[in-house]
């Protein structure tokens, strides 16, 4: 294991970089959902949906949504009768979300600040794990894996909805000049903060790629893991099961 790891392109040292990401997202909690609808043309919506239908929620079943601060995963699992468990690192994130369910009148919910790498739960406390752009801000994200595995009981599954790299010729230079130039002017124009949006898309490039990733999966001990790209592989629908 290296000293550093990566933040955005930049590298620094280990033990800084989830104090470094969650100064990212406690500056951005509050316009998170605003900046999705913008940089994606309100497109993330669709992606989600589809996300929890792969995931088939049911009724009564226990399911973590791990970095599910502003509640829109959850928020869609628990229309299936779902008892959901909505954990975040970020306490403003994780406040965000407590005030979106206040708001739709949501109860039942349960919000937890949890690190993914050392989660509180006990084993196989879980008949689902998902997560959704958020393991790539994770500093260990074999650890994270390590401890979703863990958590779930046998016949659990994993579900995770992530930016990935688009194999589609052309589309993968223009939507980079896309990201690179114009996702921080609107960060700094919606959101007051350029270098932030500026990280979250540098976080995108640093991520691994599909098959790459499909291959951590299986090293934490899940099987059946498989891909589902969306756009090339621009997004992609990760998932395993706890056997």
């Amino acid at each position: 294991m290296t000293d550093t790891v990566s933040f955005g392109y930049a590298e620094v040292a280990r033990e800084d970089k989830t104090r470094m990401v969650g100064d990212v997202f406690e500056r951005v909690a509050k316009r998170y959902d605003i900046m999705n609808d913008a940089m994606s043309g309100g497109l993330h919506r669709l992606w989600k949906d589809q996300f929890v239908r792969r995931v088939k929620p049911r009724a009564g079943e226990a399911i973590l949504d791990m970095a599910g601060g502003t509640g829109d995963i959850a928020f869609r699992l628990a229309r299936a009768g779902a008892d959901v468990t909505v954990a975040d690192i970020n306490p403003a994130m994780l406040g965000v979300g407590m005030e979106r369910a206040r708001r739709k009148g949501l109860e039942g919910l349960l919000w937890a600040e949890e690190n993914a790498e050392r989660l509180s739960f006990g084993d196989r406390r879980f008949d689902a794990y998902t997560i959704a752009f958020g393991i790539r801000n994770v500093t260990d994200i074999p650890a994270a894996l390590g401890e979703a595995h863990r958590v779930l009981r046998r016949g659990g599954r994993f579900f995770c909805l992530e930016f990935s790299t688009t194999t589609w010729p052309g589309f993968k230079q223009v939507y980079d000049s896309y990201s690179h130039h114009l996702v921080p002017r609107l960060g700094k124009a919606i959101a007051q903060d350029e270098e932030s949006y500026r990280y979250l898309i540098e976080s995108i490039r640093r991520f691994p790629d599909m098959p790459r990733f499909k291959a951590m999966i299986e090293e934490a001990g899940f099987v059946r893991a498989s891909v589902e790209p969306i756009l090339g592989g621009l997004v992609a629908i990760h998932s395993g099961w706890k056997i």
